[in-house]
């Protein structure tokens, strides 16, 4: 049998090589074969003042953020708790009190 490693993401056993990468069927997810270990340890989120940040941190918001496709505002000094940091270009996922779930970027937010 082949040496197929599992997806660094979902942890699937369902992947495939195409091309220079390989892809998991199950979420999508894309990565290099010779960097598959090196990849998680190499992605560091860090926060507006250059602090380093992990899932389930709280953060405080250092700028009023419109919410696009509303009226609401999420105001300055907001505390965010429990954040899961995601792939993208919005790198912080939560829930704010009064507002709902959202994604955020790590440069408007600062460590609590």
């Amino acid at each position: 049998m082949t040496d197929i490693p599992a997806c660094p993401t979902c942890k699937s056993e369902f992947t495939y090589h195409d091309g220079s990468l390989w892809v998991c069927s199950e979420c999508g997810h894309e990565w290099s074969g010779e960097s598959a270990g090196e990849a998680d340890d190499a992605r560091v989120i860090k926060d507006a003042n250059g602090n380093i940040l992990q899932d389930g941190d709280t953060v405080t918001v250092i700028k009023d953020l419109k919410v696009k496709g509303s009226s609401l505002v999420v105001k300055v000094g907001t505390r965010v708790k429990n954040i899961r940091l995601v792939e993208g270009d919005h790198d912080i996922d939560c829930k704010i009190d009064g507002i709902g779930a959202m994604k955020l970027k790590s440069e408007f937010v600062k460590k609590a």
